[in-house]
């Protein structure tokens, strides 16, 4: 490889790290859980398994290779589409 290939596959996973981190937001409890009791019971038991996985990451150093990362981001989706399924059921009120 050359010093460009390099450094552009360089930049690349800088980038796609950057994407990584944005994307992999925490999960976070804004269902109204008077409106939608059962989603947002949901959504805080996502918050709580998130918040297990930042535990185990710390106790293993990060080193759990890549795995619960992968379960953050899948959490993180799992929360966003609970948020959608209540504004979709608060649209057809």
């Amino acid at each position: 490889m050359n010093t460009k290939n390099i450094v552009l596959n360089g930049a690349l996973a800088a980038v796609l790290v950057c994407a990584g981190i944005a994307v992999a937001q925490a999960p976070s409890e804004n269902i109204d859980p008077h409106k939608y009791g059962n989603l947002a019971d949901a959504q805080h038991h996502i918050v709580q398994a998130y918040q297990k996985i930042e535990e185990a990451q710390r106790a293993n150093k990060d080193d759990l290779g890549g795995h619960a990362q992968k379960a953050q981001q899948l959490l993180s989706d799992a929360d966003r589409e609970l948020k959608a399924a209540a504004e979709f059921a608060e649209h057809r009120k």
